[in-house]
Formats: C-alpha cells, sequence, structure tokens
C-alpha cells in the first residue's frame, strides 16, 4: 500500500461534540432552572493532573457546564473524601462527580470510585455501570473507549465482523473497549504485556488499538497494511535538546505509511475523552427530565 495513512482527528470530532452539547444545554437549562454541574476531586499537587484537571474544568466553561470541584491537600483522608462524594452525591444541583487519578498512596481508589452515585459517575468506572456494560444496557460509559467508539464512528469505521486487537487490559480503556467493541459485532483480542508473539497477533487486525503507555510500541511492521489503528498512548518523552513532549504508543511517521486510518498524538484520543466526559455530564443532566 502506498500513500498516508487518513488522521483521524479527534479535535475537529470534539469541536463539534462541543457545539452540540452547547446546543442542549442551552435548550435544557430554562426547563431544569440550571446549567449541569460536574464536581472534579482532586487531591495533592501532581502536576499531570492539575493540568488534566484546568484542561476539563475549561471545557467545561466553553459549552456552559459549571465546575464546582474541590482541590484538597495531600495528606485529605479516606474518610474525609468518601464524605464529600456523599455530599456530591445528595446535591440534587450536581450531575457528575469525577475523582482525578492517580491519587495519593494512602487513598483507596477503587473503594472511593464504588462510593459515587452510579447515575452521577462521569468516568463509568462505577461497577455498576461496567455490568451495565457487560450487559449491553444502557448507563454511563467510561470516557476514552466511548470517545474511541464516537471516533471510528465518525468516519464510518464500523468494527462489525472486523478483528479488533486491543493491546492493553486496564479497568480504564482496555476491557470496557473490548466490551464496546464486541457490543458493536467485533471479534476481540485482548494483548498485554505477558501475550506472546504480539507482533503476529497485532498483524491480524483490522483496527489496532494501543493503549499500553510504551512510546512507540507500535512498529510498522505489526501493522496489516490498510488497518485502522487508535493509538491511546500519552507518553512524555524528553528530546536530546532537554524538550519534553507528548508521544503515543504507535511509531507515527512509519505506521502511518501502512495503515488507512491513524489517531495522532496528541489531537487523536485525548480531546475525544474530554469531550466524552461533558457528554456524560449532559446526559446525567438530562435524565433529570426524561428518566
Amino acid at each position: 500500500m502506498t500513500g498516508r495513512a487518513g488522521i483521524l482527528d479527534g479535535k475537529a470530532l470534539a469541536a463539534q461534540l462541543h457545539i452540540e452539547l452547547t446546543q442542549q444545554i442551552e435548550t435544557l437549562q430554562p426547563q431544569m432552572g440550571r446549567p449541569p454541574a460536574l464536581a472534579v476531586l482532586m487531591v495533592g499537587d501532581n502536576p499531570a493532573s492539575l493540568s488534566y484537571v484546568r484542561g476539563k474544568e475549561r471545557a467545561c466553561e466553553k459549552v456552559g457546564i459549571a465546575s464546582v470541584g474541590k482541590h484538597l491537600p495531600a495528606e485529605t483522608t479516606q474518610l474525609e473524601l468518601e464524605k464529600l462524594i456523599h455530599d456530591f452525591n445528595q446535591d440534587e444541583t450536581v450531575d457528575g462527580i469525577l475523582i482525578q487519578l492517580p491519587l495519593p498512596s494512602h487513598l483507596d481508589a477503587v473503594a472511593l470510585l464504588s462510593q459515587i452515585d452510579s447515575d452521577k459517575d462521569v468516568d463509568g468506572l462505577h461497577p455498576l455501570n461496567l455490568g451495565r456494560l457487560v450487559r449491553a444496557e444502557v448507563g454511563l460509559r467510561s470516557c476514552t473507549p466511548a470517545g474511541i467508539m464516537r471516533l471510528l464512528a465518525a468516519h464510518e469505521i464500523d468494527p462489525t465482523g472486523k478483528h479488533v486487537v486491543i493491546i492493553g487490559r486496564s479497568t480504564l480503556v482496555g476491557k470496557p473497549l473490548a466490551l464496546m467493541m464486541l457490543n458493536a459485532n467485533a471479534t476481540v483480542t485482548v494483548a498485554h504485556s505477558r501475550t506472546q508473539n504480539l507482533e503476529a497477533i497485532a498483524r491480524g487486525a483490522d483496527i489496532l488499538i494501543a493503549a499500553a503507555g510504551h512510546p512507540n510500541l507500535v512498529t510498522a511492521d505489526m501493522v496489516m497494511p490498510g488497518a485502522t489503528v487508535i493509538d491511546v498512548g500519552t507518553n512524555r518523552i524528553v528530546d536530546e535538546t532537554g524538550k519534553a513532549r507528548l508521544v503515543g504508543d504507535v511509531d507515527f511517521d512509519n505506521v502511518q505509511k501502512v495503515a488507512k486510518w491513524l489517531s495522532p498524538v496528541p489531537g487523536g484520543v485525548g480531546p475525544m475523552t474530554v469531550a466524552m466526559l461533558l457528554y456524560n455530564t449532559v446526559w446525567s443532566y438530562r435524565r433529570k427530565l426524561h428518566p
């Protein structure tokens, strides 16, 4: 195959979704008597988390979602966080609750995520929402996998009958994405750090998704000519000049010569993750009017 892959532009699609969400909020707000609200709970001063939270708050502001989050000191206890979550669960004016991960090591993230009201779980990580996904029932969906499904749909890439290989098995991306792909009638292989013959398995994929957190893990010889390649990796590397930049899990320049479609880093999956967080918040808000 010659030429270059088409770019799966998450930034452009996210901007389009922002416009749609703004319009929905403008329609719903007079009936609700208030804007939708998202509570982001952040503990400590992790620089990457701070940057993500600011990005989420800016995106909320753009579409008309109120940010009612709390930035808490690193020494905040499990009990204090549980009480805050409980208060937000009870607050009728809060539609979504998000815990910014990672948390400091003394906190149990899994236990805290389970405390969030499943109808306000905009990260789609509550056991009830993961169970709804397993059963293909209506519910809040994990943002990055849902963003990937929207990105494919927008480019008319249908997973039906296709072999989808996902490299990475996290609860955040790999596992929920595998279930979404199964629900979309794909044949799914989940590969990970213990997988043998990864190159051969990857080469058999019509749709290859790299979500392992290893820079340039997927090389051109691992990609079937004409495949769709989605890069979920966000790895900060420092080049020889001492300058930091973001790279994905895919060797973009070389894979672009083999694949039919390819998502860039940055500007691919990242903007879609934030867009789906906003979508989930508005979905939860709208359900109060139309359960």
